[in-house]
């Protein structure tokens, strides 16, 4: 099995997977059409996985990929779940619906995918501002809620859908919703969303890992999808360099940017659910949890764009301790209280 790498595709992975992904129940957030949660599914549907568990805020599109995974690999189950990830209160009847399902005692894997990208300032219903809600405490919730049937898979792993936009900003413990919009920029909003992914992953690592339970963040490449549907590339990009520049960063948003295909895009978060543990080459994922991927590799903080405030397990920590406030719910597992 060789090693990967930019240009590595899904179908690639799918077939050396294939018997990793063969009857596993994967949960994955964001699937609509068009998007890399959809793409993720479909692509490892062909490897006969025993249950597609689609999750997000629409039913018609859950339904639609739903439809096409039965169309393409008829034997697939699937099954849909609505959930609002800037509601907490939907989260919680989300999750309360998964551990209500008797049919499914086990979840192999979650990939948390679902995003908002820099998107005007916005409050949840909750009260967070919306990249916060969505991206991370959603996702935050969710997993930690139904961590029990995935800590009942012999191969437990939850996957957090990252971005290299994470370099945008750290996280603001001290000022999370940018003192009520009025230091908002929505890259820095988006990126604080996207460090939040990787220490979270971090957490997960730490107090989960001896029990089994390997956790990754990642960073799909730059990829057209319908997550940036809403934005003015020319104007957008512009203010993507300019807080780039402001962080003291070289900058990824350029003209001669790479753009990746889905297919090449969503390789990473295949490597990441189904890596296996042993293999015969000398750098393997069991032995990197919690760490943060690219192009089909764990990234290098010296090389790669990795900022040290996202990798930082200090950091970690004291946003576990935050969301957990925020969230109103501890999930303390070292002391063996959930």
């Amino acid at each position: 099995m060789p090693p990967y790498d930019t240009n590595t595709t899904s179908d690639e992975l799918v077939k050396d997977y294939a018997s990793l992904i063969k009857g596993k129940v994967v949960l994955t957030t964001g699937v609509s059409p068009g998007g890399l949660g959809a793409a993720f599914v479909l692509a490892i549907a062909k490897a006969q996985p025993a249950l597609l568990i689609l999750a997000g805020r629409d039913l018609a599109k859950l339904e639609k990929t739903a439809a096409e995974i039965t169309s393409s690999n008829p034997t697939v189950k699937t099954r849909n779940l609505r959930v609002d990830l800037e509601s907490l209160q939907s989260v919680r009847e989300a999750a309360a619906e998964v551990n209500s399902w008797a049919d499914v005692p086990v979840i192999d894997v979650i990939v948390n995918n679902a995003a908002v990208m820099a998107v005007d300032y916005a409050l949840s219903v909750d009260g967070f501002e919306r990249h916060l809600a969505s991206n991370h405490l959603g996702h935050f919730l969710l997993t930690n809620l139904v961590i029990n049937k995935v800590l009942a898979s012999k191969s437990p792993r939850v996957v957090f859908v990252s971005s290299a936009g994470h370099r945008f900003n750290p996280f603001r413990f001290d000022d999370y919703n940018f003192d009520g919009g009025k230091s908002y920029d929505k890259w820095r909003g988006y990126g604080q969303s996207k460090t939040a992914n990787i220490l979270t992953a971090i957490s997960l690592a730490k107090k989960l890992g001896g029990r089994g339970l390997l956790a990754f963040s990642l960073h799909p490449g730059v990829i057209m999808t319908n997550l940036a549907n809403h934005l003015d590339f020319s104007k957008d990009f512009v203010s993507a360099h300019a807080v780039d520049y402001a962080m003291g960063n070289l900058g990824e948003f350029h003209s001669d940017i790479n753009f990746k295909s889905v297919e090449r895009g969503v390789a990473t978060h295949i490597y990441a659910a189904f890596d296996p543990i042993y293999q015969s080459y000398s750098s393997y994922l069991s032995d990197h949890n919690g760490s943060y991927l690219l192009d089909c590799h764990v990234g290098d903080p010296v090389t790669e764009t990795v900022k040290p405030w996202a990798i930082s397990r200090i950091e970690a920590e004291k946003l576990w301790t935050l969301s957990q406030k925020l969230v109103g719910e501890e999930f303390d597992y070292q002391l063996g209280r959930k």
